[in-house]
């Protein structure tokens, strides 16, 4: 499960504004029975954003917002459906989560 790949949300009742997860765990840390994922919310159920903590993505020609102050662990085993991944979006989710955590 590397870095940056997109899931589709496992709650499919939470898909019509959550459809999406982006893993953001380090590749490394392969041995846990969880991953660190940050919720893609549909840009037109999110509201007001802040730009940097909350950067605007593309998931297959859909603007989805990285929610990054809802970071949260998920069971791998939820991480089912793999839509893509999102390696060239690396500086803003960097950018999101030295925001989120103070690291200017």
């Amino acid at each position: 499960m590397p870095r940056f790949d997109v899931y589709a949300n496992p709650t499919v009742g939470e898909r019509k504004h959550t459809p999406y997860f982006l893993d953001v765990q380090n590749d490394y840390i392969d041995h846990l029975d969880t991953r660190v994922v940050i919720p893609l919310r549909r840009e037109s159920a999110f509201g007001p954003r802040a730009r940097d903590l909350h950067p605007l993505l593309d998931v297959s020609g859909e603007a989805v917002v990285l929610d990054t102050a809802a970071i949260g662990a998920v069971p791998r085993s939820e991480l089912r459906k793999q839509v893509t991944q999102l390696p060239d979006a690396r500086e803003s989710v960097q950018a999101a989560l030295d925001t989120l955590f103070g690291a200017y």
